[in-house]
């Protein structure tokens, strides 16, 4: 697993002028006969703000200053060209990662940026691959308790966590909100979800051994691999 960089955490920055040149970029293009995909990943790495809000949503692209998720930003850049793209192509990046151009990862970091592709990174194995961790423990859980005969849903989430992380799903999230400065609500947004996922990364490294940080590791790739491929076959079959 490649080393999670670690940014200075700084006040969320907006530089609106970047991310014109961003959009102009992608337009302008495409315009000129570029693919789409290629122009989309040269816009991404002219992009400055960390999030935004746009059209009534916010996005925000980077994730505690460190993973940075792209696809989103992507979504966000797309919408500025829909009309020009091919739509089957659109939807199969941003409903299943399938990229119309199969590009090296070499390719892929200079065309993004170093320093984008550092925190893509980040969020590759702090979000995307701990959620494959998180989904791999439930199916255990499930696989236990049909054994047994129950097949009740109560307390599967806090049984995961507890698995994983040592503690139960609120809990963890009250300690989260708390070292945030969020308040305590009772329901929670998507970014909150990716921060809160990141945030749980982070506290596995932390608090578990090594052995446990590797084992759980594998069984989270394992799961992520799986879970790609579904995609695959899902895209393909639509």
């Amino acid at each position: 697993m490649p080393k999670v960089e670690r940014q200075p955490q700084v006040p969320c920055q907006f530089n609106p002028a970047g991310d014109r040149e961003a959009i102009e970029h992608l337009k302008n293009s495409i315009a000129q006969g570029k693919h789409w995909y290629i122009a989309l990943l040269e816009a991404i790495r002219l992009w400055a703000s960390p999030e935004e809000n746009y059209n009534g949503r916010n996005y925000r692209y980077l994730i505690s200053g460190e993973a940075f998720d792209w696809l989103l930003l992507g979504e966000r850049l797309l919408k500025e060209v829909d009309s020009l793209l091919p739509e089957e192509e659109r939807d199969d990046l941003l409903f299943f990662g399938k990229p119309p151009i199969e590009l090296t990862s070499d390719e892929f970091r200079d065309l993004i940026g170093s320093a984008k592709h550092h925190t893509h990174l980040n969020y590759l194995y702090g979000v995307s691959v701990e959620e494959a961790l998180i989904l791999a423990v439930e199916e255990e859980v499930r696989k236990e308790r049909r054994a047994f005969g129950y097949l009740g849903e109560e307390y599967i989430i806090d049984e995961v966590y507890k698995r994983i992380y040592g503690e139960g799903q609120e809990k963890l999230l009250r300690k989260f909100r708390g070292e945030k400065g969020y308040p305590q609500r009772k329901s929670t947004t998507i970014s909150e979800l990716k921060e809160f996922t990141y945030w749980l990364f982070r506290y596995r490294l932390e608090k578990c051994d090594k052995a446990r940080v590797a084992s759980d590791t594998r069984k989270a790739l394992d799961e992520f691999r799986r879970q790609q491929a579904l995609k695959e076959r899902r895209g393909m079959e639509i």
